[in-house]
C-alpha cells in the first residue's frame, strides 16, 4: 500500500506540474502576441513616416470601423506602461518600442526557461511513477505465481 500511496502522490504532484506549464505555455502565447503588436506598430510607423496625411479606419467600437484621415503623423503617442503615454517623434517611438520589444523578448526567454524546467521536473516525475508501477506490477505477479 505504500507504493500506492506514493504512487497517488506522484500524480498529483505531476498534474500540478502540468497545470503550470499550461499556464507558462499561455503566458508565452501572450508575450509573442505582445511582440507581433509591436512588429506592427514598427511597420506602421515605416508606413506613415514622412506622410502629410494617412487615410486609416478609426476604431469605433463593438468591432467597428470609420474611415479617417490621419492629418499629423509627426508626434506618435507611445504607451510606456502603468497606463502612461508619452508624445514621441517616429525615431523617439522607435526607440521605446525597442526596449519595450527586448524586455518582451527577456521575459518570454525566462518563460521559456521556467517552462523547460517544468517539463523536465514532469519528465523525472512520470519517470519515478513508472518504476514504481512497474515494481508494483512485478510484485504482483510473483506473488500470484
Amino acid at each position: 500500500m505504500e507504493d500506492q500511496q506514493r504512487l497517488n502522490n506522484l500524480v498529483n504532484e505531476i498534474n500540478v506540474y502540468r497545470q503550470q506549464a499550461e499556464l507558462i505555455q499561455q503566458q508565452i502565447e501572450m508575450i509573442q502576441t505582445s511582440i507581433a503588436e509591436v512588429d506592427a506598430l514598427f511597420a506602421t510607423l515605416e508606413d506613415i513616416e514622412g506622410k502629410d496625411s494617412v487615410e486609416a479606419f478609426v476604431p469605433v467600437g463593438a468591432g467597428s470601423f470609420v474611415k479617417g484621415e490621419l492629418k499629423s503623423t509627426d508626434e506618435i503617442i507611445v504607451s510606456i506602461g502603468a497606463g502612461l503615454a508619452v508624445k514621441k517623434d517616429a525615431d523617439g517611438a522607435r526607440e521605446i518600442l525597442t526596449g519595450q520589444k527586448e524586455e518582451l523578448k527577456d521575459s518570454m526567454d525566462k518563460m521559456l526557461a521556467n517552462l523547460q524546467q517544468t517539463t523536465d521536473i514532469v519528465g523525472n516525475l512520470q519517470a519515478q511513477a513508472e518504476q514504481i508501477a512497474a515494481a508494483a506490477q512485478g510484485n504482483m505477479t510473483q506473488s500470484m505465481g
